[in-house]
């Protein structure tokens, strides 16, 4: 049981999961408690920046072609209105409302799990919850039945040198493995015939997304196919869900993610690596819920609450560096860093600027799969979320190409680019350092503050020369579909003591 509680219910996370850009809008510190300071989480490309100087830019539209394509590859996203929220009412929802409304029942929890260590606590929970980990919620559904499923934190949470910070992606999150027949068994705990129908469905939806959502290494996320999977077997006006899929389903090789961090999105027009979230990001974050949510009026409440949701996100801080800084390299740094990074990627100190730019693929060359048509970006499932009730206030508008994320907090924020497949910012700034075949611990204390990332050991095979599965499964294998770590090689055209001085002004910001 508690493979599937800590994994699988992640499957009800399908679009915020994978949401590396989003709204705009100003921040003050999260939340703080047990488990830390607001987030860091894993994003795009994080690092290292094409071209130089300030880019060339077309006029702001917000049609598909998001801007007329400029001579350089580079093309602004234009903002969209949202909508206004109340932040201390947005956490205390996000925490402790089911809006991933279907679970497992509290009957068969309770028999498995004892109360949450402190440290994985959350301050400001209600009733139950306040002894439950950070990443589950109990609450009762629309049957009467106590349930307890995962919320968003599941994915948009995580640690580093043993700190959980809310809002940080999860870099560890285990999607290799199949967990529904797991979390049937939890029926041998129960007795009442309406708590055996709840987890009968929480059961089959998991069955329904369980063969497209596994990947092939930890910590890559499956968020954009999962989501896919759950528009097939919905009808996108009612939200009533059909066993039999309405739309063809994705491809089962999963197009893998990296979980961004939440602080990026109040400085982001657009949610998604592809720059895809257009409209009012708030009903699109809602779509965490579509797992669950069999009719109209139950999406319209909870989208009720989502503003404040978004509200409170964008309060979420980056963390600062917790190591040494050398103060007179970090400087020679910021002046590389001005002229060679800031165009794309924005400048920092008591005026920040970000331009939100969507960087064409023949230009950022990195791993194509993600951004022409894959998992929830396809035409169809496109077509599903825009001409129904998410389309009503939002759209979804994906790219070929990549958005050039801000960098704040990028220290946090390992592995690098949009799928996790460079261990370390000095990798990224030298491309041809960046290991074909990878693994590491995924301890939070692994930590290389030398080279901003993760400890990481490169190996002379690949998965496929791996027998145990368990190993396996912590080998980043680059030359899998989707997995690719070419790309984004603006930084080897530094010197050695350039990169080293712009890695040492990164830590700064």
């Amino acid at each position: 049981m508690p493979r599937p509680l800590s994994i699988t219910l992640a499957c009800a996370l399908p679009l915020a999961c994978a949401s590396p850009a989003a709204t705009t809008g100003g921040g003050s510190e999260a939340a703080g408690s047990e488990t830390g300071t607001p987030t860091t989480g894993a994003g795009a490309s994080t690092t290292g920046t094409p071209t130089t100087g300030a880019p060339t830019t077309g006029t702001s539209t917000t049609g598909t072609s998001t801007t007329g394509k400029s001579t350089d590859g580079l093309r602004p996203i234009p903002a969209d209105p949202q909508r206004d929220g109340d932040p201390d009412e947005g956490y205390r929802a996000l925490v402790n409302n089911g809006y991933v409304s279907c679970g497992i029942p509290w009957t068969a929890y309770s028999q498995v799990f004892t109360d949450a260590p402190e440290a994985l606590r959350l301050p400001g929970r209600d009733g139950k919850n306040a002894t439950l980990p950070y990443d589950k919620t109990a609450f009762v559904g629309a049957s009467g039945v106590e349930l307890v499923s995962a919320n968003c934190l599941q994915c948009h949470a995580g640690e580093i040198d043993g700190k959980l910070f809310v809002g940080l992606g999860n870099a560890s999150g285990d999607f290799t493995v199949k967990v529904g027949g797991s979390a049937a068994l939890a029926d041998l705990l129960l007795d009442d015939p309406a708590e055996k129908a709840e987890l009968q469905r929480f059961v089959a939806r998991l069955n329904a997304v369980e063969p497209y959502t596994q990947t092939l290494t930890l910590g890559a996320n499956p968020a954009d196919n999962i989501a896919a999977v759950l528009f097939s077997h919905r009808d996108p006006d009612t939200m009533e869900w059909f066993d039999e899929p309405l739309l063809d389903l994705p491809p089962v090789v999963v197009t893998p993610v990296d979980v961004p961090p939440w602080w990026h999105m109040k400085k982001k027009h657009a949610m998604f690596y592809v720059g895809a979230g257009r409209g009012d990001h708030a009903r699109t974050m809602m779509a965490a819920s579509t797992l669950c949510t069999d009719d109209i009026d139950e999406a319209r409440a909870i989208d009720e609450y989502f503003p404040d949701i978004r509200a409170y996100i964008l309060t979420i801080e980056a963390p600062a560096y917790p190591f040494a800084i050398d103060a007179e390299l970090a400087a020679a740094g910021a002046e590389v860093f001005a002229a060679t990074c800031s165009g794309c990627h924005g400048t920092y100190g008591d005026s920040d600027t970000y331009p939100n730019l969507l960087v064409d693929l023949d230009v950022i060359g990195t791993d194509a799969a993600l951004s022409t048509d894959a998992s929830q970006f396809a035409g169809r499932y496109v077509d599903w979320f825009n001409d129904g009730f998410y389309g009503e206030v939002s759209r979804l508008e994906p790219q070929v190409g990549y958005v050039a994320p801000p960098l704040d907090g990028i220290w946090a924020t390992a592995p690098y680019l949009h799928n996790g497949s460079v261990p370390t910012v000095a990798a990224l700034l030298d491309s041809p350092s960046r290991p074909t075949y990878w693994t590491r611990s995924h301890e939070s204390t692994d930590y290389d503050p030398a080279n901003l990332g993760w400890q990481h050991q490169a190996l002379d095979h690949g998965q496929a020369g791996e027998p145990s599965a368990d190993v396996r499964k912590k080998i980043y294998d680059t030359t899998q579909p989707g997995y690719g770590n070419g790309g984004h090689t603006f930084g080897d055209a530094l010197s050695a003591s350039d990169r080293a001085a712009v890695i040492e002004y990164l830590k700064t910001l």
